[in-house]
């Protein structure tokens, strides 16, 4: 008597504390009578009845996320792997439909990506495939709104997060665009080599107007030291002949002097004597005045002009030959 009860105690408190169960927060659980929908419980605890009632399943209310990994061809018959990462959610209030309506969601949502995918994908080139990928992803979950909002499932959003050429297809990528980049270079390091060009023979230029520039002022100096030293020269009785005649001597010699301090000087005075220099002073003056007077000759000279007699010069007019001058 005494165990009977025990038992019959022990199995009313369990029947009792079976019909209480809890339900997580962001969960939904499905409760079924005798095999038959009864109702959808959301989070906190909740009561059914014993035995008689179950639960059937679990919802997950919180986002998922389904990575689908494709392989598709692009317009320009390349074949690449795409990587479409697709967020979603089951809503609250369809729990009911992805419960019984949708048995593997995620298969679902991979075979409707698949196909917007391998839809999309084929109309484009393979630049234009990165380039355009968020209007792959924005097509992607267009469609897939549009069939799982009937199986109670809600998409967030889809992202294209991975593009993957074949792999001699990417390594000739990689060859255009070093070849582009090596161009880009080189157009830049020409136009650079052009403005150092032109920026040394602008200084070319300078320097060697600066260096004219001096010449002239050097000669200028030169030839009015040269007038102050005849002027002087003269002063103290020695003609202009002798006075130039010494000054030739000096800057011989200073030429001289100046070859002998530079130990890497070409420059080389044939013959190199003193009476050289005199001689070739001599010769200057001597061919200035031949000059001179042969021009002064040729300026008091009359000018000769023949005169043509044509007198016995007979006239034929059927004779077309010029006539002939008589001395």
């Amino acid at each position: 008597m005494g165990a009977a009860f025990i038992i019959l105690i022990v199995f009313g408190l369990f029947i009792f504390l079976s019909s209480f169960f809890t339900v997580k927060q962001q969960t939904s659980v499905i409760v079924e009578r005798f095999g038959k929908f009864t109702s959808v419980r959301n989070s906190g605890l909740q009561l059914k009845i014993p035995v008689i009632d179950r639960i059937a399943g679990r919802v997950n209310l919180k986002i998922q996320q389904l990575d689908v990994l494709i392989e598709t061809q692009t317009k320009d018959n390349v074949f690449i792997k795409m990587k479409v990462s697709v967020q979603f959610k089951v809503i609250q209030e369809h729990v009911y439909e992805a419960f019984y309506k949708l048995e593997y969601p995620h298969d679902q949502i991979t075979a409707y990506v698949f196909d917007v995918v391998r839809a999309e994908v084929p109309k484009l080139i393979l630049d234009d495939v990165f380039v355009r990928k968020d209007d792959i992803a924005i097509a992607v979950k267009r469609e897939l709104n549009e069939a799982m909002t009937t199986y109670g499932y809600d998409i967030i959003n889809t992202l294209v997060t991975d593009i993957d050429p074949d792999i001699q297809v990417k390594n000739a990528m990689n060859r255009i665009n070093a070849a582009e980049r090596e161009k880009t270079a080189a157009m830049f390091e020409s136009e650079a080599q052009r403005i150092r060009i032109v920026a040394k023979a602008k200084a070319e230029a300078e320097s060697k107007k600066l260096q004219g520039q001096g010449i002239a002022d050097q000669r200028r100096e030169i030839a009015r030291g040269l007038v102050e030293s005849v002027e002087v020269l003269n002063n103290v009785g020695i003609n202009s002949q002798e006075a130039s005649a010494l000054i030739v001597i000096t800057q011989h010699y200073d030429t001289l002097q100046a070859i002998g301090a530079d130990t890497n000087s070409n420059l080389i005075l044939l013959p190199n004597s003193p009476q050289a220099a005199s001689d070739m002073l001599n010769n200057m003056v001597t061919s200035f005045s031949a000059s001179n007077i042969i021009g002064e000759e040729m300026k008091r000279q009359p000018r000769k002009v023949k005169k043509v007699d044509n007198s016995d010069v007979n006239y034929n007019p059927s004779d077309t030959s010029e006539p002939t001058e008589t001395a």
